[in-house]
């Protein structure tokens, strides 16, 4: 100190600090009142301004208060400049804080909006976060008088060593940069893999995507993988699709008749289910003569894809009932089999190539071994009938 400190100094200082806090408060009252009328308007702007003032003005009020108190003081020139450097870093360092929030939380409003689901994609928080605090330590620097010019030059020279060192992790942070650039997925989306992984993308972060399968499991899968991998993506280019029901009814059906009856219950589904497209246009198309039946498929309307499996469960379910109800039948699958002359020889049973020798088949306990028994020896007295089926 120049020199002893008296009592006109420290309430001139004492006054300033407590201005200070006086300011502090009404600041935090005021803007507390401004955000509540931001919250009102449409424009996010506004939002962002009043959030990041809420944070630094209060503080840079106290830190002027201070600075005044000590300026009232019989400070020396070293012990000033220093007290005033020590408060800009911490109001710049506030700053930094509340702009790399505030800012982190619009990008991801941003995101979420252009996406159109609630996942966030924290690979572009993490990064915008980043470059805010690498900005406000590089000022705090510039505040202090350290030159940033050796140590942008010394991070010239030590990024190709760490670019080297980090190769795998810079390699996931740039595919998952290039993956929601260009729009191929998004959190929200249902995605299927080539290698079976399938579910909801809920994050994308730097280093990998986090998938959610619907039995609630998480599968983690490097960015590198992803972007090298072929997917498909049934959330693009929208989120309705259309599933195929495959459905058999017997050769003496009136097909006309099937095709109308199908259709009635396709479009009861589409419009009573929750999670199906009203508007859309069930369709059924005959594709298959079958062994016992004429296979068709009807093409139904689904919002998105989880809902495909009540969609077809609803619709299997009613177009059965409506079926029984009309007299169509869905054949269940039939076999003929036929006893030819030499297959069944007297005294042997043949199975699986294996002869093995058994009484006279009227000796056999069971009626319809029997009954095959006289078939076989009526067979080969009859040469004219060489066979018959069963």
């Amino acid at each position: 100190m120049t020199r002893d400190v008296t009592l006109h100094d420290a309430v001139v200082a004492g006054i300033a600090v407590a201005a200070g806090l006086l300011a502090a408060l009404v600041l935090k009252v005021v803007l507390r009142w401004l955000a509540e009328r931001a919250l009102r308007t449409k424009w996010i702007g506004d939002d962002i301004i009043v959030d990041v003032l809420r944070t630094v003005a209060p503080f840079s009020a106290v830190a002027a208060g201070v600075a005044s108190g000590a300026a009232a003081l019989p400070l020396n020139h070293s012990v000033g400049h220093t007290l005033n450097e020590v408060l800009e870093t911490l109001v710049i360092l506030v700053a930094s804080i509340a702009v790399a929030r505030v800012t982190g939380e619009l990008v991801q409003t941003v995101a979420q909006s252009r996406s159109g689901v609630a996942g966030s994609a924290t690979i572009f928080v993490n990064i915008t976060r980043i470059v805010v605090f690498a900005m406000g330590f590089l000022i705090v620097l510039q505040t202090l008088g350290i030159s940033i010019a050796p140590l942008l030059t010394a991070l010239g020279v030590g990024g190709l060593a760490i670019a080297l060192a980090l190769k795998d992790t810079l390699a996931n942070l740039f595919a998952g940069v290039h993956i929601l650039v260009s729009k191929t997925v998004q959190p929200g989306d249902y995605i299927r893999l080539t290698s079976g992984e399938e579910g909801y993308v809920v994050d994308i972060n730097w280093r990998n995507t986090v998938v959610k399968q619907i039995s609630n499991n998480l599968v983690i899968i490097p960015n590198g993988k992803l972007a090298g991998t072929n997917m498909t993506n049934f959330s693009r280019p929208e989120q309705k699709l259309s599933v195929s029901v495959q459905v058999g009814v017997a050769y003496d059906s009136d097909l006309d008749e099937v095709e109308r009856i199908t259709i009635e219950v396709a479009e009861g589904v589409m419009k009573d289910i929750a999670g199906a497209v009203p508007d859309h246009e069930p369709a059924v198309r005959f594709h298959t003569f079958g062994d016992n039946r004429i296979g068709f498929s009807v093409i139904l309307g689904v919002g998105e894809f989880s809902d495909k499996w009540r969609i077809k469960h609803e619709f299997i379910k009613r177009l059965h009932q409506r079926y029984r109800a009309e007299g169509i039948r869905i054949p269940v699958p039939e076999r003929t089999v036929s006893l030819r002359q030499g297959d069944l020889q007297q005294g042997d049973l043949h199975q699986g190539g294996r002869a093995t020798s058994v009484p006279h088949p009227r000796a056999c306990q069971d009626p319809a071994v029997d009954a095959a028994a006289d078939v076989a020896f009526d067979d080969r007295r009859s040469p004219s009938n060489p066979s018959r089926s069963v």
